[in-house]
């Protein structure tokens, strides 16, 4: 996508996700891509990235309302638009910025179900444009490194994976506080956090998911969950609530940039509360699951998602026909508190966080028959959040991929299908018991 005229940009939905992609545009990518126009049915969110970018180049970008995206595209001459808004808000906004004549940028999920998808792919069928999907772990280095243990074919043809990964007590927990809670906006947590793991599967295996098994369902949240029903606090906890501090809370007024997009203010434009309680009545997502998935060349999936972890990080296993690999990762050892709110043990954060302190958090370990497990180097070369993938995102997304890259790290709408497409199966299994083949799912593209 080399260009020596920046590309112009739209950004659909202004909340919290959008904040990495405005930030890329304004600092290293400022050189080839600048933001135009917003489109944001809240005035007040649209208005706080409005001020970063102005604060940064100056001007000012009009905000159209989501009915206006065709006119926001033709008034603002947009080459480009970012959708990152709303789960299930994202089949209408891509196939109508398709249709108008631009190529698409979207965060994950590709759509929050198998209908919603099948709208992208008949726009893009339709159109010939491009969507480009936003898979950042692909370019972690530690999912890197696996990548190319398995695709070096040291350890064989890959027959199994084991795939278990733990959500914590303040992201997981944080899906149940917001618009995630209920399953109709994002099709629950195998679509929205989940169609990352399955990306990273379908990618690192080099191949093609095709039937699912399902099992799971809301377990701890709610207000009939565990937590509510048969549930001793720890000593930890206890300790916490008679201090008058409840950890399972989130104080958006304590945090300066959450409470500009979600405070009063902006609540008072749509209603939308950021903070609501991980226990209240009627929430719908899942927050305990687990799958059983078959692929085209013969391996199987095994996946895990827990959503309350006192932890957070995964634990991967590969079995080949020669051996094999074992990538364990800790994003986050513990959550503590301190000033009377959760903060990360600083002993355990993020080793591509510009402040970490670099623990001993990830390990990759391969060892192939008859031979000893040998400690494979993981080396850093990536900068920001999802472990060091952000950047390298970034950077083929506006840049445009690296054609080059032997990993095949960039990942575009079929890539996004394949991902969606296991939570898609998952969902249905999970209200009729029964296994599903993606080829059952009415996508209206072929995922082999």
């Amino acid at each position: 996508m080399p260009s020596t005229t920046p590309l112009r940009y739209a950004v659909v939905g202004t909340g919290h996700r959008a904040g990495m992609f405005v930030g890329g545009l304004l600092d290293q990518h400022a050189d080839v891509g600048e933001i135009v126009a917003w489109v944001e049915p809240n005035p007040v969110r649209a208005a706080v990235h409005e001020a970063r970018v102005a604060d940064k180049v100056g001007g000012t970008r009009p905000v159209y309302g989501p009915a206006d995206l065709e006119k926001a595209i033709a008034e603002q001459r947009v080459d480009r638009v970012v959708v990152t808004s709303v789960d299930n808000t994202h089949a209408e906004m891509v196939a109508r910025a398709l249709r108008a004549g631009v190529d698409v940028v979207v965060e994950k999920p590709i759509a929050a179900t198998a209908a919603e998808a099948r709208v992208i792919a008949d726009a893009v069928a339709e159109t010939g444009r491009d969507v480009t999907m936003t898979f950042n772990y692909r370019y972690s280095p530690r999912n890197s490194s696996l990548r190319q243990v398995i695709a070096s074919g040291e350890i064989g043809q890959v027959l199994s994976v084991h795939f278990d990964w733990a959500l914590d007590t303040v992201h997981g927990a944080d899906y149940f506080r917001r618009w995630h809670r209920e399953k109709v906006n994002n099709g629950g947590l195998l679509v929205h956090k989940s169609s990352h793991h399955f990306d990273l599967v379908n990618w690192w295996i080099d191949d093609v998911p095709t039937r699912v098994f399902a099992s799971g369902g809301r377990r701890f949240y709610g207000d009939d969950g565990a937590h509510e029903t048969d549930y001793e606090p720890t000593d930890g906890e206890r300790e916490l609530r008679e201090q008058g501090i409840d950890p399972w809370a989130l104080d958006v007024d304590g945090d300066e940039y959450l409470s500009a997009l979600y405070g009063p203010e902006a609540q008072a434009h749509d209603g939308y509360v950021r903070n609501k309680s991980v226990f209240d009545a009627g929430i719908t997502t899942e927050d305990t699951l687990g799958l059983v998935v078959e692929y085209a060349g013969g391996a199987m999936l095994t996946y895990s998602l827990t959503a309350h972890s006192p932890w957070e990080g995964y634990r991967v296993v590969v079995n080949g026909t020669r051996g094999r690999a074992e990538l364990e990762v800790v994003e986050r050892g513990s959550v503590i508190f301190g000033d009377g709110k959760a903060i990360l043990d600083p002993s355990f954060t993020d080793a591509y966080a510009e402040d970490a302190v670099r623990p001993v958090a990830e390990r990759l370990v391969v060892q192939k028959h008859w031979e000893r497990a040998e400690e494979r180097e993981i080396v850093a070369i990536g900068t920001g959040g999802h472990g060091g993938g952000d950047d390298l995102l970034l950077s083929d997304v506006f840049r445009g991929a690296d054609e080059t890259d032997p990993l095949g790290r960039a990942a575009g709408f079929l890539d996004g299908l394949r991902a969606s497409g296991v939570g898609y199966a998952g969902n249905r299994s999970l209200e009729t018991g029964e296994p599903v083949r993606l080829a059952d799912l009415g996508l209206g593209v072929d995922l082999g």
